[in-house]
């Protein structure tokens, strides 16, 4: 995988489906969690991992790998998902979530899980991360492109925008960012909580190439990561538009999905749906 993958759109949605699967394992095993940020992202985070990105699960620290920055760290889940599934540790492993000891904690934490890029928490902090990222890959002559994805939630915050204009200042052709635009956060939809539209407008106004696309569409991912790459002269990002909780019915833009763990019928019949 240290040269990117070949993997085929119908082998990407598969994968997806198993990130899907399991997350909803995981997050029941552990009692809780957050299901709905991490489903939105399921085929986003899919397409990066095995088909977009050059990394190397045989050296996690390889110096020209491409750096995916989680900035939406409550959706852990989906990237350890991604990472159990890439050959980064066992996927049984997955079963150890939040627990005592365990290198998978409720926010991904650098300092223990191996491909974990950054320790991720507070929202609004990841883009800086990643500006810092891509600063340093310029710094130091390397070719590697830096990717940081974004809860739609945290673009409500002050510290989003300010790497957003930095980000622009500093010509970062080699960052993308995307935003998983789900449309709901902790306790409501966020139009009602703090509207975020025209988001595509905002972006564009701050500098960046904005490309707008749904969120599942695999190919429309694939050609818009593509058209990232042959930006130069300012950084790129994807609105992803994403339903939350997506491929579970009952998951689906269900607020009270957000961070809580399904009890065991739900979870029963969410792998059903998931098959």
């Amino acid at each position: 995988m240290s040269e990117g993958s070949e993997a085929s759109v119908e082998s990407l949605e598969q994968v997806a489906k198993r990130l899907r699967r399991h997350v909803v394992s995981m997050i029941a095993t552990a009692g809780s969690g957050h299901p709905g940020g991490s489903l939105s992202a399921a085929d986003i985070v899919a397409t990066l991992f095995f088909r977009v990105l050059r990394h190397n699960r045989e050296d996690p620290g390889w110096p020209d790998r491409d750096r995916f920055i989680l900035s939406k760290g409550h959706a852990g889940p989906i990237l350890y998902a991604a990472l159990a599934e890439a050959g980064y540790f066992p996927v049984e492993e997955l079963s150890t979530l939040r627990k005592l000891d365990s290198r998978l904690q409720g926010h991904a934490d650098a300092g223990l899980t191996p491909g974990v890029e950054m320790s991720s928490g507070s929202l609004g902090m990841g883009l800086s991360f990643a500006i810092g990222v891509a600063l340093a890959a310029r710094l130091d002559s390397r070719a590697y492109r830096t990717y940081a994805l974004l809860s739609d939630g945290e673009c409500q915050e002050g510290q989003t925008w300010e790497a957003a204009l930095s980000a622009a200042h500093f010509r970062l052709d080699n960052l993308l960012a995307i935003v998983d635009f789900n449309g709901l956060q902790l306790s409501g939809w966020t139009r009602d909580i703090m509207n975020l539209e025209p988001l595509v407008e905002k972006w564009q106004a701050f500098g960046w190439h904005t490309i707008d696309i749904d969120g599942h569409d695999i190919p429309r991912i694939l050609s818009a990561c593509s058209e990232a790459e042959g930006v130069k002269g300012k950084p790129t990002v994807i609105i992803a538009r994403t339903v939350k909780g997506k491929g579970v019915s009952f998951m689906e833009n269900n607020v009270a999905f957000h961070g809580k763990a399904p009890k065991k019928d739900e979870t029963e019949r969410a792998l059903k749906e998931l098959e």
